[in-house]
Order: C-alpha cells, then structure tokens, then sequence
C-alpha cells in the first residue's frame, strides 16, 4: 500500500510538472499583434443647383418678368406664345457645387402632351446636348463634383424650349386659348448609387 502510495504521489508529481510545462510552452508561442490607426475624414457637401448667373432666355419671345423667378432649385416663368411659329427658349446651367459626385437619374416632362395637342405643341429639355420630350428615368449622367471643395464641379447647360407650331391642317390649331402647366424635374442622386 506505501508503495502504491508511492507511486501516486510521483505520478501526481510528473503529471504537474507535464502540465505546468505544457502550460509554459504555450505561453512561449504565444503572440498579439496590434494595429493602431488614425482616419480623418474631410468634409463633404452635397449642391447641386442651378447656376442662376447662367439663366438667359434665348428667344424672342419673353416670359413675363412679373412672374419670372429663378432660384437655386426651382424656376418658375409664364408665357403666352400668341402665334404658330412663336417660340420661347430659356437656358440655365445645372452645377454641382459640391464635393460628392452626382448623376441625373431622371427627367420628369409634365404634362404628357395629347395627340391633338402635339400637332400645335412642342415642348422640350435638351440636357447637356441630348434632347428629351418625355419623361425618361433610367439616366446616369454623371455631373461631377469639386474635389477641392471650391465650387468648381461639373455644368451642364438646360434648355427648355416650347413651340407653337404650325400643323400640316389648319382644323388642328386650337379654337380656343389653351393654357398647359408645364413642368421638368431633374432628380439627382449621388453618384455611388
């Protein structure tokens, strides 16, 4: 029985012995490793708008300058176009004054001319150089900010233009005066989505 208890006991010893170097040997493969940083992250401003310096009307037909208001997002002009051949033009550009990029994603053309109406009517936005006579979504036109963060993104030249034309039967010009509510909406989101 001593002798078992012998025994014992120097097991128990080698087996904590085992276990304090095992334990020891991890210990010594044992490794953190650390990353510090610092992230500062610059200002950015999202304006698009119109450049109102920019606004000229370009026909000889002019808007009554009672009712002409042109404002940073929205412009608002009134018209009477007394014969077929009149027309009235304006142009404006839209600028991104801010960092962010952005993209027209869609021009809303409002209101959806009726057959009868188109034989007298002409009603357009010609955006950056492509012409646009109903509403159109789907669009990417990039319009690029300023990475410097002075104002000096991308323009894009507006022009909306609405004719009174003359159609091919004299039977299709209006036999009374006809007054439209006409509207264009340029959506932007940026350019990341």
């Amino acid at each position: 029985m001593r002798k078992e208890n012998m025994i014992q006991s120097v097991v128990m010893v080698m087996l904590a012995v085992t276990v304090l170097a095992m334990s020891v040997g991890f210990a010594a493969f044992n490794q953190t490793l650390n990353i510090n940083g610092k992230a500062t992250f610059s200002k950015a401003t999202w304006d698009v708008h119109f450049d109102t310096d920019s606004f000229s009307e370009t026909s000889t037909i002019k808007s009554d300058k009672a009712k002409l208001q042109v404002g940073n997002t929205a412009i608002s002009y009134e018209v009477t176009l007394p014969k077929p051949g009149s027309t009235y033009s304006f142009t404006v550009n839209a600028k991104n004054y801010g960092t962010i990029d952005a993209a027209l994603k869609k021009i809303t053309i409002t209101p959806v001319l009726t057959e009868d109406q188109k034989k007298f009517i002409s009603y357009e936005v010609n955006y950056n150089g492509t012409k646009y006579e109903a509403t159109t979504d789907n669009l990417d036109i990039a319009l690029a900010g300023d990475s410097t963060g002075n104002g000096n993104g991308a323009t894009h030249p507006v022009v909306v233009t609405i004719t009174y034309k003359m159609p091919t039967e004299a039977t299709a010009l209006p036999q009374e005066d006809v007054t439209l509510d006409m509207t264009v909406a340029l959506d932007y989101e940026d350019k990341a989505n």
